[in-house]
């Protein structure tokens, strides 16, 4: 896929075109979207931070927090699109120091303050010269290679991320994948071994060069190497490892069981020795959906769902679900035809805009009453062709 390099000036004419309540309706061509799950990247942690019950997105974490009083939750609720759409794999000259966790600036939403040099971001923690599983958000799956980065020792999370404070650390092409494309849970997974003799506050900086287009994704994880085993720190109560001590009480003195363990010998068969797949399988129908509010007002607002095709044959047919936030009722729909049931609402094609071709996209509109000024859904939406 090949973004146009007039997006921007697009967006801004769209943005104004809104104002005046004039909506387009496109045919264009998708994105591809993930960042870092484990270690957690900046956008994601944030926004699992600041999940509420009701919908509204409310980060407890400072860094977090001052990143939403900059740049609004937009950017926050497409947590997986810190993108470069023209980055072509170029890295250092191409994306300037200060501005590496914000893919330089360039993503349809402005991801900025996730480049601020701080040192109160979420943290993992981790153990200096082990192995992890890396997990990476397949939000649209794509063929490509992450290019997995650590910062030196000695890096201060105070001072603006240069790329002479990266090192490599590993690559991974077409790792496999376990979830759905397009959910919150859907990954690529793979083992990354991590330097010895580290410790310390660090930066794992992930870039993801995409095989079939110029469009790259960037991802942060702010992590410390303190003999951790993957908590994370910083986020919402809940979220947060549990910092009750061990008993006091003494164990019992009773003796154990003398009778002897069974003799019996494990099985010797070995286990399967097939690998992976190192190609990644066909995404015939991979549906996607991105939510976008429009324009609010006082008890009330409007909003816009693009429809992407992220597979390699044409749909028939498409659906959206999403739980609308605590107090929000949808008045009014386009271009789709909507239906109920047990507080979430599906919008389903109308008869002349089921057909999405390969990488191609669609939108359906509406406008919606809020009692409570939340205008986001409750938690992902999610989408499906049949």
């Amino acid at each position: 896929m090949k973004k146009k390099r007039q997006l921007s000036l697009i967006a801004v004419l769209a943005t104004l075109l809104s104002a005046l309540g004039i909506v387009f309706l496109t045919q264009g061509e998708a994105q591809a979207h993930g960042v870092a799950m484990m270690p957690g990247s900046r956008t994601y942690l944030c926004y699992k931070d600041a999940q509420t019950p009701s919908g509204a997105l409310q980060p407890t974490n400072p860094a977090c927090a001052a990143a939403v009083a900059q740049s609004g939750t937009t950017p926050l609720y497409n947590w997986f699109a810190v993108l470069d759409s023209n980055a072509g794999g170029r890295t250092s000259g191409y994306v300037p120091d200060g501005t590496i966790c914000s893919a330089g600036n360039k993503s349809p939403y402005d991801f900025s303050a996730y480049s601020a040099a701080r040192d109160d971001w979420p943290k993992t923690h981790l153990t200096s010269g082990s192995s992890i599983q890396l997990q990476y958000s397949n939000w649209a799956a794509h063929p490509g290679t992450f290019h997995v980065y650590l910062t030196k020792q000695g890096w201060s999370p105070t001072t603006p991320l240069a790329w002479a404070d990266l090192e490599s650390i590993g690559t991974s092409t077409n790792p496999p994948a376990v979830g759905s494309p397009g959910t919150d849970g859907g990954h690529y997974y793979w083992d990354q071994a991590l330097p010895a003799g580290r410790s310390g506050a660090a930066l794992m900086f992930i870039q993801w060069v995409r095989s079939d287009s110029n469009e790259n994704f960037f991802s942060c994880s702010d992590i410390v190497f303190d003999g951790g085993h993957g908590e994370v720190t910083g986020i919402r109560d809940g979220s947060v490892p549990p910092t009750t001590q061990p008993p006091t009480s003494q164990p019992p003195t009773s003796q154990p069981p003398t009778s002897k363990p069974p003799t019996s010998q494990p099985p010797t068969s070995q286990p399967p020795t097939s690998a992976p797949p190192t190609t990644m399988p066909p995404i015939d129908g991979d549906c996607m959906a991105l939510y976008s509010v429009d324009s609010s007002w006082s008890g009330g607002f409007q909003a816009t769902v693009e429809v992407m095709n992220h597979g390699t044959s044409p749909s028939s047919h498409w659906k959206v679900t999403w739980t609308p936030g605590d107090g929000t009722t949808i008045s009014n729909i386009w271009n789709g035809t909507q239906s109920t049931s047990g507080g979430k609402v599906t919008v389903s094609n109308a008869a002349y805009n089921g057909t999405i071709a390969p990488d191609g996209n669609t939108t359906f509109g509406f406008t919606a009453n809020s009692t409570s000024g939340i205008t986001t859904p409750n938690g992902s939406i999610t989408c499906s062709f049949s």
